[in-house]
This record gives structure tokens, sequence and C-alpha cells, in this order.
């Protein structure tokens, strides 16, 4: 749970019901004050990522601040992360970074695969992104589910989509793939040959400190010239020399 003056950003649950009605109005205002697109969903909707954990609100003791939800598409192959809103009265003072901060982080645990996309028209939600790793793409990398783009039919923009057959608007798109975050196959490769350098090392010093070892038990049985032409020889013949010199 974070704070920032005294408001509380956390994963909403059933007790957040109540504040349902007051989403989704603050979400159509705000659609109306910037004369672009923010989809409005029913009250059901809202009420259900509620109720399965897919949804962050944030609140300044028992006053609504903010909220955003999470949704998966194509068989959970994407998440997005939507609704997102803060009320008037709450903006400027980095809420908005807070709440699209814990939608991510949920978004990652519960759904650690998934490629996690949004469409904004906003650029205070595009620096957001860049920041957690969003790159914007072209929205035929994003879900083809359409019962995603099917949400956006309450959007004022919803006849442009249309009239580009789903292939821009006025939103940009953003995608975030935790794929980007693995380490490329020349850094393995490169850690992989130091581990085992420094594992040839250790057996190479270990043998050497085995060898002098054995050179000074020789040294007992053979002379210098003796000792240097066998210890070209393997082990085994050391072992046999050494054995033949303690029998005579």
């Amino acid at each position: 749970m974070e704070k920032k003056h005294n408001i509380t950003v956390d994963v909403a649950g059933s007790e957040h019901v109540k504040y349902v009605s007051e989403i989704n109005n603050t979400i159509q205002s705000a659609s109306e004050e910037r004369g672009t697109g923010i989809a409005r969903r029913t009250d059901d909707y809202i009420t259900s990522k509620m109720n399965e954990g897919k949804a962050v609100i944030a609140l300044d003791g028992d006053i609504f601040a903010g909220f955003c939800y999470i949704e998966s598409w194509s068989h959970n192959k994407f998440v997005a992360n939507s609704g997102l809103i803060v009320a008037k009265q709450y903006r400027g003072i980095g809420l908005a970074k807070q709440i699209k901060q814990k939608a991510f982080e949920l978004s990652r645990k519960k759904f650690p695969e998934a490629k996690i996309f949004g469409l904004t028209t906003g650029l205070a939600v595009m620096k957001i992104n860049s920041e957690l790793g969003y790159k914007p793409v072209t929205f035929s990398e994003l879900t083809d589910d359409q019962a995603f783009w099917k949400g956006c039919q309450s959007c004022v923009n919803y006849d442009i989509l249309m009239r580009t057959q789903r292939s821009k608007c006025l939103c940009t798109a953003m995608l975030y793939n935790p794929k980007w975050e693995e380490k490329p196959n020349s850094q393995q490769k490169t850690e992989g040959k130091i581990i085992s350098f420094k594992k040839w090392l250790k057996r190479k010093n270990s043998k050497e400190d085995d060898n002098f070892s054995l050179k000074s038990k020789l040294k007992r049985v053979m002379s210098v010239n003796a000792i240097s032409s066998l210890f070209r020889n393997n082990n085994e013949t050391y072992a046999e020399t050494i054995t033949v010199r303690n029998k005579q």
C-alpha cells in the first residue's frame, strides 16, 4: 500500500463497490472536459473488476480519488490497463502515476507472461507508460479479441476506429512485453564463458597442486632428469613408478 498526501492506493475489493457510480461519473465528466475518448463501462462491469481483484482504487480517507482496472484478453496473452481516472481535486500531485504503477504491478503478478497494453490520448499517461517500460506500437500488435474492441463503442471517437478498419484512432497504442527484460543471448553466453573459465582455472590449480605433491614424493626415489621425463606421462605412470621403487 502506497501513501501520498494522505491518499492510499491499493487493490480494490468488494468493499469498494459503493464507489462504482462515482467512478463512472468521473470517467464521463473527464471525457466531456477533454473532448477525447475515455470509454465508459457499465456499473456491473466495474463491480466485477473489483470483486475479481482486478482493479486499483485511490482513496483520501473515504473520499474517492482515482481508479484503474485490468482485464486479460486473447486467452491471457494480453492484459490491458484501462479506465485510468483521477478525480479533479486530486490532479497534479502525481496520483495518476501511483495508480498506474500499482495497476502495472497487479498485472505482472496475475499475468506474469502476458503483454500489457493500453490506449490513451493523454500525454501524461504516455509519459508514465514509457517510464514503466511501454513502447508505442501499431494497433496490429495489440490483441485481436473482438470483445476488447467492442468496449470502445462508448468512446466518442469510435467512428474513426471503424472507418480505418481498426488500424488507427486518436488514441496512441502502447505495449509492454515481459520478454524485453530477458538477458540477450550474447550476454548469457559471455557469462557462461566466464563461469566455465573460473571452473577450468580452479581445476587447473588443483591439478598443479597435485602435481607439486607428486614431484615431492618422486624426489625421494628418482633423479631430477627421470622425474622430468616421467612428468610428461599420466598420473598412473607416476603411481606405478613409486610402487616399483618402493618394492626395490
